[in-house]
């Protein structure tokens, strides 16, 4: 026992790189925040900063269309032809698909 004792080189029998080593090990694979969790969050992230750009764009676009609804009558009777199939009383729709 004592042969296989001498060939461990002296940083190793350490104590405090044992404990750096132990604690090492902890905080990158046992933790609940462990390296690869943290990974996996900051790839989660960029995915939610993404989303959040494209639905503020389509916020932007909805309020703009929004408000050309209200301040427009000709944009509003194009939207309900379109949307909900309307027509005025002289007319008649063929839809053609």
């Amino acid at each position: 026992m004592s042969k296989l004792l001498t060939h461990i080189p002296a940083f190793l029998k350490n104590k405090y790189f044992i404990a750096f080593a132990a604690f090492c090990v902890v905080v990158l694979f046992l933790d609940k925040n462990d390296f690869i969790t943290q990974l996996e969050r900051r790839k989660e992230l960029q995915n939610l900063q993404q989303s959040k750009i494209r639905y503020t764009s389509e916020i932007t676009a909805e309020r703009k269309e929004l408000e050309a609804l209200k301040n427009n009558p000709a944009t509003l009777e194009k939207y309900a032809r379109e949307k909900y199939l309307m027509k005025q009383d002289n007319e008649e729709i063929f839809i053609i698909p």
